[in-house]
């Protein structure tokens, strides 16, 4: 979809040879279609993430669990359970109503924190908290994904949609992500581990 402050026409050879698209850009830039598929920004670093909440988080707060990828640091606490006996429902709506009053108890402080963190490692912060079963994300992103599949794909897709699993394609492929998560979490956290490996050697490598 061509940017409505593009303009439409033709690209001359010179300007094809330079790299030049409609839209201005020039000799050095690296977009999604420049050489070798590269992204147009590199994903800032994650390294010492561990530690700068450690430190920066309150000692109340104990040791968060910390999720990151490209686009956010998801930070779940972990707060006490309030002591209530009664139905399950009961346990449950105290234990909601214990994340609630935290939330609201420390948005402040965590606002602050958010801002730190995101100038210091380039994403967003988003924040959530467990008291005995139940747990509570607050605000984060929902980032779209943009790919392109053959049809024996976009059928398994189209047949979760028609069985009413999912409402569209897009939910039918976030469902498919989230299966694939929930059984294969030691898969998964082996291949993160082996590319951590990767990253290390690279970094202690002869410097050019």
């Amino acid at each position: 979809m061509r940017h409505p402050h593009e303009k439409a026409g033709r690209l001359s050879p010179d300007d094809a040879r330079r790299g030049r698209g409609p839209g201005g850009g020039g000799e050095g830039r690296r977009g999604r279609g420049g050489p070798r598929g590269q992204h147009e920004y590199e994903v800032p670093s994650a390294e010492g993430i561990d530690g700068f909440f450690a430190g920066r988080l309150p000692d109340s707060w104990g040791t968060p669990d910390l999720r990151v990828d490209r686009d956010e640091i998801t930070v779940r606490i972990t707060i006490e359970s309030p002591d209530t006996d009664g139905s399950e429902a009961d346990v449950a709506a105290a234990e909601q109503g214990r994340i609630s009053r935290w939330r609201e108890e420390t948005r402040d402080e965590r606002i602050q924190i958010a801002r730190e963190a995101e100038h210091r490692y380039g994403r967003k912060v988003a924040w959530g908290a467990t008291a005995g079963g139940t747990s509570a994300l607050f605000t984060h992103l929902a980032v779209p994904v943009m790919t392109r599949l053959r049809q024996p794909e976009r059928q398994v897709l189209d047949t979760l949609v028609d069985s009413g699993v999912a409402r569209s394609r897009a939910e039918a492929l976030a469902w498919c992500v989230k299966l694939v998560g929930e059984h294969a979490d030691s898969w998964l956290a082996d291949l993160r581990q082996a590319m951590e490996a990767v990253q290390q050697v690279r970094e202690q490598g002869p410097g050019l």
